[in-house]
């Protein structure tokens, strides 16, 4: 995250993710977090829009480093990869972030740097991160669920018939790019014979 991106956060809707570090009233405090969707919309990020989230945060001070725990669980709403539809995906993940102070924000390492002067973090992208990252990479609809109309456009278009296959396979190993015949590679034969089979 940019400095610029965290003074935003300190001082726009998303204030109240600040979690007080240089004048913390114990050496483990605990915070949760109800993220709705206003919480994704305020940080208007391109791969979450929507969703219902349960953030918990306990932070321990040791030895001048804070160490945030971040247990998250709820269900976001992305894109079906296959229909495009808004679908809902439960996510699930368990976090760690390292924070120090220093003279300026920064991120060395595996270390967060806040400046001591405000003492404090905001942690409301760092959980939207964590998040984004528990999203499976492949999300798609249960059977039967995608959008009926999108799903029969897309079977159409995957669908290639056998004479098809054999003039892409023809067009394909046959000719180069002036059109001139070529001997096939006999591997290509014996994988063909393969397919042919099933």
């Amino acid at each position: 995250m940019s400095p610029e991106l965290y003074s935003v956060l300190i001082l726009g809707k998303l204030s109240k993710y600040k979690v007080e570090l240089k004048n913390m009233l114990a050496d483990v405090c605990e915070y949760k977090y109800q993220l709705d969707n206003q919480f994704f919309e305020d940080l208007d990020a391109p791969e979450v829009q929507k969703g219902n989230v349960t953030t918990i945060l306990k932070v321990r001070k040791t030895s001048g480093i804070y160490q945030l725990d971040f247990q998250t669980e709820g269900v976001v709403v992305v894109s079906c990869d296959r229909c495009l539809d808004d679908m809902e995906q439960p996510i699930e993940s368990t976090d760690r972030l390292k924070v120090k102070l220093g003279d300026e924000y920064t991120e060395i390492d595996d270390i967060v740097v806040v400046p001591e002067e405000d003492g404090y973090i905001n942690v409301a992208w760092f959980i939207y991160e964590f998040i984004a990252l528990s999203i499976p990479m492949k999300h798609v609809h249960a059977p039967g669920k995608c959008n009926k109309s999108m799903e029969s456009k897309l079977n159409r278009h995957l669908r290639v018939s056998v004479d098809e296959e054999d003039e892409l396979s023809e067009t394909s190993f046959e000719t180069d790019a002036d059109d001139e015949p070529r001997e096939i590679d006999p591997r290509w034969n014996e994988l063909k014979k393969i397919l042919d089979n099933n």
